[in-house]
């Protein structure tokens, strides 16, 4: 059951990586080896941060509070991700951390190290987020960021690789980027129910 939830964590925090790796394919923007690494020890830095404050937060809370407050704070994400896919898309975007597909700013068609360590961070909220979930639930701080990191590194080389093939592609009124939003959001509330039981 434990690496049932470490693979949970991995995917919902990883499932971004690849909407945003489609939409690089797309446009014909390539990541480089040492840009997709530097996204993923990212990914690895923002879930262990989240999953030592998820251990200290269950440390200081008695009886089956952290539980509670894991099902909780899981169920908000989850259900936030949710609403999220179907979130129509703006036209004019202010923040760029809230459309990462976009980082390529010097329009070169690949992501630069200063590109890729913006676009970490934009990609890693969900991490950090997960990882105070996986924390709470006192899973293996090592296992969850590792696998966080590796899940965002293939993620994003899978989803630039398909790109081209799968973007005119939907299921029902989804795209596959926002199918993709939509089922982390159900493995979050999944996650979110094993607490219950």
């Amino acid at each position: 059951m434990t690496w049932l939830l470490i693979a949970g964590f991995a995917i919902s925090s990883s499932i971004d990586n690849f909407g945003v790796g489609l939409s690089y394919g797309v446009q014909r923007v390539r990541i480089p080896f040492t840009s997709n690494a530097l996204i993923a020890a990212i990914c690895f830095i923002f879930s262990l941060i989240g999953i030592v404050a998820g251990a200290w937060l269950a440390e200081m809370l008695p009886g089956i509070l952290p539980d509670l407050i894991a099902f909780a704070v899981l169920s908000i994400i989850g259900i936030r991700i949710m609403i999220i896919a179907f979130r129509p898309q703006r036209k004019h975007q202010a923040n760029v951390f809230s459309e990462p597909e976009k980082m390529d700013f010097d329009g070169s068609s690949h992501i630069s190290l200063g590109e890729a360590l913006l676009l970490g961070i934009a990609l890693s909220a969900n991490a950090l987020t997960n990882g105070i979930g996986a924390g709470l639930l006192a899973l293996s701080p090592i296992a969850i960021a590792l696998s966080a990191a590796v899940g965002s590194y293939i993620t994003l080389s899978i989803g630039v690789g398909l790109g081209t093939k799968l973007a005119g592609v939907r299921i029902g009124k989804m795209s596959v980027g926002q199918f993709g939003t939509f089922m982390s959001g159900v493995i979050i509330l999944l996650i979110a129910a094993t607490r219950l039981f």
